[in-house]
C-alpha cells in the first residue's frame, strides 16, 4: 500500500465504506496533533449516506456522549475527569494486586505441566485488575470478557456484544451512585465536571475496552517475542532486566492496536499528496507509522528504549498517561510473576503455527501454547 500510494491511502472498509489510511509516521502525527484540522466528531462524515445499519464499527464510530467524540472544552473537561480518576488509583496496591492475580492464575495450570497463555493468563489478568479499579466482582470476568472481545470483531454480534457492555457498565454506575466507593466509577462520579451517568458508563466501557484488550494483546505479544527470540533467552532463566525492553520493542514492532477509527477533516485540504475532502473518514494506521521506512530505515533499530512510538496515539486524544502507566503497570508485573514461577516456559508449537485474531483493529494471539515443569 505503501509503495502503491505513499503516506495516506484510499481504503474500503468493511461494508465498502470509503475512508483514507494513514500509514506515514510524520502524516499520522499531524493529523493527531491539529485537532482544529482533524477532529473527533463523527457527525460531519461525509459517507453517512454509504453505511450500513447493522455495520459493525458504528457503535464505535457513530457520535456518543463520550470522550472518545467530545471536542475542545468539552474533551478537555471529560479527559481530566478520566485522567484523575487512574491517577488515584494506587500503583503500589495495583501491583500488589496483579501479582495475586497472576498467582491464582498461575496455580490453576501450574500442576499440569501446560497451558495457553492467552486465554488461561494474559488476557484474564488485565481484565481482573479491571474489574477490581471499577468495583465490581470478578464472576462477571467471563460475561465481559466475551462481550469486549466480541465487540471488537465485524458483524451483528459485535453490535450486540457493545450494547450489553454499555448496559453493565449503567448498571454499575447507577449502583455506585447509592453506594460510592475507592474506585474508578465512584471518582468520576464525584469530579466537579458533573457527568451524567450515560457520560460515565460510555468512558467506564472506552476504558475497559482500550485496558482490557489492548493490555491483554500487548502482553500475549511480549510474552511470544520472549519465547521466539534469542536475545531474551536469560531473561527467561531467570532475570528481568530485557522485560521493560521486551514490552517497548513489542509497542514498535507488533502494536496492539493497529488500526484506529478515526479523525473527520474539517475543511478541505491535502494530507500525503492526497486531496482530503471536508467530510472525509481518516483512518489512523498506527502499526504501520511505527514500521515507516522514513523514521525507522532498519526496523527494530533504535527501539529499546524510545518511547517516541505512536502506539499509544497522539495529542490531545491520545490514550491518557495515567491509563498507560496502568496498563504498563499490568502487562511488567504479569510477565515477571511469569517468569518467576515458571522459569522454564517453552511454547509447545512451532512460532509460525501460531494464529492471530482475525481482526484489522486488534494485533494479537488467539492462543498461545506453553509446556513447562510441573510445579
Amino acid at each position: 500500500m505503501r509503495r502503491e500510494h505513499g503516506p495516506v491511502v484510499p481504503v474500503l472498509l468493511e461494508g465498502g465504506v470509503p475512508a483514507w489510511c494513514v500509514l506515514g509516521y510524520r502524516e499520522l502525527h499531524h493529523v493527531t496533533s491539529t485537532p482544529e484540522l482533524f477532529g473527533r466528531d463523527s457527525r460531519r462524515w461525509n459517507a453517512w449516506s454509504s453505511v450500513p445499519r447493522d455495520w459493525s464499527m458504528r457503535p464505535y464510530v457513530e457520535h456518543q456522549p463520550t470522550v472518545l467524540f467530545a471536542e475542545g472544552e468539552a474533551h478537555r473537561e471529560r479527559a481530566d475527569a478520566i485522567a484523575s480518576a487512574l491517577s488515584a488509583v494506587d500503583e503500589f496496591e495495583l501491583r500488589s494486586q496483579v501479582e495475586r492475580i497472576c498467582d491464582d492464575l498461575i496455580d490453576g495450570f501450574a500442576g499440569r505441566g501446560s497451558a495457553d497463555l492467552i486465554t488461561e493468563y494474559a488476557h484474564r489478568i488485565p481484565l481482573l485488575t479491571m474489574l477490581k479499579i471499577y468495583g465490581l466482582p470478578d464472576e462477571e470476568a467471563p460475561a465481559l470478557a466475551h462481550d469486549v472481545t466480541t465487540s471488537a470483531a465485524e458483524g451483528d454480534e459485535a453490535v450486540h456484544a457493545h450494547r450489553r457492555t454499555f448496559g453493565r457498565m449503567l448498571e454499575l454506575v447507577r449502583d455506585k451512585r447509592r453506594n460510592p466507593g475507592r474506585d474508578v466509577p465512584s471518582a468520576l462520579q464525584a469530579h466537579p465536571v458533573g457527568l451524567t451517568d450515560e457520560e460515565i458508563a460510555t468512558d467506564l466501557l472506552i476504558t475497559m475496552a482500550a485496558g482490557y484488550l489492548n493490555t491483554g494483546c500487548w502482553m500475549g505479544n511480549t510474552i511470544r517475542l520472549m519465547l521466539t527470540d534469542d536475545r531474551f533467552a536469560m531473561t527467561l532463566s531467570g532475570g528481568r532486566s530485557s522485560v521493560a525492553q521486551a514490552l517497548t520493542e513489542v509497542l514498535w514492532e507488533d502494536s496492539p492496536t493497529q488500526n484506529f477509527v478515526g479523525r473527520w477533516a474539517t475543511q478541505d485540504t491535502q494530507l500525503g499528496g492526497q486531496r482530503i475532502r471536508r467530510g472525509d473518514l481518516i483512518v489512523l494506521g498506527l502499526a504501520s507509522a511505527n514500521t515507516d521506512p522514513q523514521v525507522r530505515p532498519d526496523s527494530c533499530a533504535g527501539a529499546a528504549g524510545n518511547q517516541a512510538h505512536l502506539s499509544f496515539s497522539h495529542g490531545e486524544h491520545g490514550c491518557p498517561f495515567p491509563a498507560q502507566e496502568i496498563a504498563r503497570i499490568i502487562a511488567t508485573t504479569g510477565i515477571e510473576v511469569l517468569l518467576d514461577r515458571l522459569p522454564d516456559v517453552a511454547l509447545a508449537v512451532r512460532p509460525d503455527d501460531l494464529q492471530w485474531l482475525p481482526s484489522v483493529w486488534v494485533r494479537g494471539l488467539a492462543a498461545l501454547p506453553v509446556t513447562f515443569a510441573q510445579y
